[in-house]
């Protein structure tokens, strides 16, 4: 299947903001500066933003925003957790809002993207005009679970070991425990080996038709200890949320904005459960199941129903 992703842009403007006495992000804006605003949320926590992003937005009809959440990609302090939380992101968006003086725009995010998607349309539901949402993840107890202690593992056996290695034998009842302590040892070396670890078992089992390219990204020490240190500082704390299950609890609060779930039926990183509670519960959502798809928004099928529907959101 040929792609509809649109010919790669350069951002007109890019800019540093600071958000707090220790954390300054980096944002982006490309595309038209006076077409319809959306804002690009990147999943991980940790993930950082990739150059691909820009081009699932027609650039002549989108004012394109896209940032570095705090500690990863371009923002600063590197890999930083303090003052690094869901409310702390969810205010930095907030802040980018108010600084580039946008009264309303679409929300578009995948992965942990749409877990900040929904919390921040939740908190802030009169500036969301519409949400474009893919794989999603609510992270609750049982998601986490199911990837990093015992699940997944039953259908990436081969995978799993690789994962597992960096973790001594003794630990591994609580593995999301073991690495946070490895990933937040004040030896380097311990650190990047975790990292790469478990960016790797991630990267290795976000696609349905796996492909050796995606592990490549995670070569970066820095890349791989920003999303694993930063994921893991999340998920131990789950989530920062009052409840286990606060997105759902709360989804009344946005149960009339505009919205397209986009969901791999063979997503095995945040299983199709997930998008079915969510549709099950937000009755007036769209949810589209991509039969022949996992987990990543780069396979075809999620790639071109993303392109298709940002086409169709221009019209909010």
């Amino acid at each position: 299947m040929k792609s509809k992703l649109y010919p790669p842009i350069k951002p007109y403007n890019q800019f540093y903001l600071n958000v707090s006495k220790l954390h300054t992000i980096y944002v982006e804006e490309s595309g038209s500066p006076n077409g319809k605003p959306v804002i690009f949320l990147h999943g991980g926590p940790g993930g950082g933003i990739e150059k691909i992003y820009r081009q699932y937005f027609n650039p002549k009809l989108w004012r394109i925003i896209i940032f570095d959440q705090r500690g990863c990609g371009k923002s600063i302090p590197h890999a930083e957790l303090r003052e690094n939380n869901t409310w702390n992101l969810i205010k930095d968006i907030e802040s980018i809002r108010k600084y580039l003086k946008i009264k309303k725009w679409v929300i578009f995010g995948g992965s942990w993207g749409s877990t900040l998607a929904l919390s921040y349309a939740i908190k802030h539901s009169k500036y969301c005009k519409a949400l474009i949402l893919r794989g999603i993840f609510l992270l609750r107890k049982e998601e986490i679970d199911w990837f990093y202690q015992e699940g997944c593992s039953y259908i990436y056996p081969d995978q799993w070991e690789k994962y597992i290695s960096v973790i001594e034998k003794k630990d591994r009842k609580n593995l999301l425990k073991a690495y946070y302590k490895k990933l937040t040892s004040k030896d380097k070396f311990i650190r990047i080996k975790a990292a790469q670890a478990w960016s790797k078992w991630e990267a290795s089992t976000s696609k349905l038709i796996p492909h050796k390219k995606s592990l490549h990204h995670f070569d970066d020490d820095n890349v791989a200890e920003a999303f694993a240190r930063i994921e893991c500082h999340y998920f131990i704390n789950k989530g920062f949320f009052e409840s286990d299950g606060w997105i759902l609890n709360n989804i009344h609060k946005i149960k009339n904005i505009p919205n397209v779930i986009i969901q791999g039926r063979y997503d095995v990183v945040c299983p199709m459960k997930s998008a079915w509670d969510l549709h099950k519960k937000w009755k007036k959502s769209n949810l589209i199941i991509i039969d022949a798809a996992g987990h990543s928004m780069l396979e075809k099928d999620i790639q071109n129903k993303l392109i298709e529907y940002t086409d169709r959101f221009i019209k909010y």
